[in-house]
């Protein structure tokens, strides 16, 4: 009976990688087909299980770097348009400036969690790679733009304050801004950042030329940034900066908005993303 249901998944397997391969642009514009951006994004997903680790560490921290500037921007908006509009509003105008950081990370090709969740869950579902090789690459990329957001924190809240761009008042308020919620709305929230985020890695592969793409990346992370949703690497900056600043953002409460932000953002990415888009084209296919 096991080997039968083996011998029938192989055939299916065998059936939706050979549709896959003859996959193609269907109209005369170049616009791609449902089964043409899943292959790409199949082929991309390996490339990065295939790269070392070393090189996947190294760049899932300048990564988490890069996306400081976004923190960066964030605060001198804030700092800046807070003593004229209110609070409120300068926080809404932070979604102005909150792509910038990943606009640098994605056209730099550095590797950030959220853009590649969805990336690294299709060869699993492809039956590429293994569940336990996803967890691995995973936990690498977290842990070098964990690292990474915690390094330009550091040299942010040195600099900022001598600069005049913003004040340690202004880093409490936005880390404040993003804990000060149950851990039930931050995974909620981060599931719906992390389906935006898988979505967009989406997009970018059916986007041809790089002004479409800022274009896309742009409207996508400054919709998160406007309705505030939780990003886990943006938020580890914006976290920890209050961590290293405010007695009001303790180890505990920046460990709760981690977790929860980071576990929000895969689900959002891998199940949203990755599973529907998987299994809208597999649904279709006939085994022969």
């Amino acid at each position: 009976m096991a080997d039968k249901h083996d011998r029938e998944e192989a055939k299916r397997q065998k059936s939706i990688d050979s549709e896959l391969k003859k996959s193609k642009s269907l109209s005369n514009d170049g616009t791609k087909s449902h089964g043409e951006i899943l292959k790409e994004q199949i082929t991309e997903g390996l490339e990065t299980y295939d790269k070392k680790s070393s090189s996947l560490l190294l760049s899932s921290l300048t990564a988490g770097l890069e996306i400081g500037f976004s923190y960066l921007l964030i605060c001198a908006v804030y700092a800046y348009f807070s003593k004229f509009l209110g609070e409120d509003v300068s926080y809404k105008l932070t979604a102005l400036v909150y792509p910038v950081g990943f606009i640098m990370v994605i056209l730099g090709q550095s590797i950030l969690f959220t853009e590649q969740t969805s990336l690294l869950t299709l060869p699993v579902l492809n039956k590429k790679r293994s569940v336990s090789s996803l967890l691995k690459i995973w936990g690498l990329v977290i842990a070098g733009n964990i690292i990474g957001g915690m390094l330009i924190a550091s040299l942010l809240l040195w600099i900022g304050p001598r600069l005049g761009i913003f004040d340690m008042i202004v880093v409490e308020k936005i880390a404040l801004h993003a804990t000060d919620f149950s851990s039930l709305v931050i995974f909620s929230s981060a599931m719906l950042a992390g389906w935006l985020m898988g979505l967009l890695s989406w997009l970018l592969s059916s986007s041809r030329d790089t002004l479409s793409r800022i274009v896309i990346i742009f409207i996508i992370t400054s919709m998160m940034a406007f309705t505030g949703l939780h990003h886990s690497i943006v938020g580890n900056v914006e976290v920890f900066a209050g961590l290293v600043s405010s007695p009001n953002i303790t180890f505990g409460r920046y460990l709760n908005f981690q977790v929860f932000a980071l576990f929000g953002n895969a689900v959002g990415g891998a199940v949203f993303v990755a599973l529907l888009k998987y299994r809208a084209f597999v649904y279709n296919i006939d085994v022969k």
